[in-house]
């Protein structure tokens, strides 16, 4: 840097010698054949005058260029620093805004883990660099509110709880980006829980209990749910196209115009899904063990 700025200045000084020599000298050596050295004359003193004149407007169209890139260097230096200055702000504001958040989602009273559910939303969106990972506080709660081991005997369903749902919410209606992970809500007791719409893509809810569950125009492409508990649940227009769900117990679940291109249903149990098609069964993938309702049965393993 040092040595640069040094170049620099003797450039600017070489400059204004030859622009000093040249105001004296110049009109000698561009037409010294012409103009007397001694005794000049009036002609003399025109061509002189002239040359002189043209050469001070040159030079002052220089220095008046150089003023103004020099004026618009510092602008968009001043503008760049202004923006760096605002966006370390901006961002002390969001951290403080999460840490607030974050205080208020491990509050033992509901309303202000509502609060921090929805401050957390509010920061999703205003900060698309803290998307992952209010997605992934947001899941986290989830399974430290309701996590439940495969074996677990579970009492009768009562309505799930509201933060909880508040969580699931927000997860279900997240900003359109990116996500280089599977939302993880494995092992959750979901039953009853409100995901109508959701968008939960490619998420994992392996063993995960959602029976009775509404999940109607729910996106679930290429989600992870094996051993999923569904029975009774609401999956009408659903879309489960290239999902997992071997072991699956759909019984009882409703299934009309559910979207099963490329599901895998082995070992899954649909024995007495409602509203199911062969025509929906024939898209989705199959083995031995599943179980399809009786008249379902009788004409997809009957078709050539």
């Amino acid at each position: 840097m040092k040595r640069s700025r040094t170049l620099a200045l003797v450039l600017l000084a070489a400059a204004f010698v030859g622009y000093a020599l040249l105001l004296w000298k110049g009109p000698w050596w561009l037409d010294g054949d012409r103009l007397r050295r001694q005794n000049l004359q009036p002609a003399d003193g025109v061509v002189i005058t002239g040359f002189r004149t043209s050469l001070v407007a040159l030079g002052a169209g220089v220095v008046a260029g150089a003023g103004l890139y020099y004026t618009d260097r510092t602008m968009r230096h001043t503008r760049d620093r202004d923006r760096e200055q605002a966006e370390i702000a901006r961002d002390g504001q969001v951290t403080a805004r999460y840490v607030e958040a974050i205080k208020l989602l491990a509050s033992e009273r509901a309303v202000e883990r509502l609060g921090g559910i929805y401050a957390l939303e509010r920061i999703m969106r205003d900060s698309a660099k803290d998307h992952l990972t209010v997605v992934e506080v947001l899941a986290a709660f989830v399974r430290d509110q309701v996590s439940v081991s495969p074996d677990t005997e579970l009492s009768p369903a009562a309505d799930l709880e509201e933060s909880v749902q508040a969580a699931l919410t927000v997860l279900g209606r997240r900003p359109l980006l990116e996500e280089p992970f599977r939302i993880d809500l494995r092992r959750t007791d979901l039953r009853g829980a409100d995901l109508q719409g959701a968008r939960l893509e490619r998420v994992r809810l392996a063993g995960a209990r959602l029976q009775g569950a509404n999940l109607i125009g729910a996106h679930l492409q290429e989600a992870w749910l094996r051993e999923i508990q569904l029975g009774d649940a609401w999956l009408d227009g659903a879309h489960f196209e290239g999902a997992f769900l071997r072991g699956a117990d759909l019984r009882g679940a409703s299934l009309k115009k559910t979207h099963l291109n490329g599901t895998r249903l082995f070992s899954a149990d649909l024995s007495t899904a409602v509203g199911l098609t062969p025509d929906q069964v024939g898209k989705a993938v199959l083995d031995v063990e599943t179980k399809l309702p009786p008249a379902v049965e009788s004409t997809i393993r009957t078709t050539p």
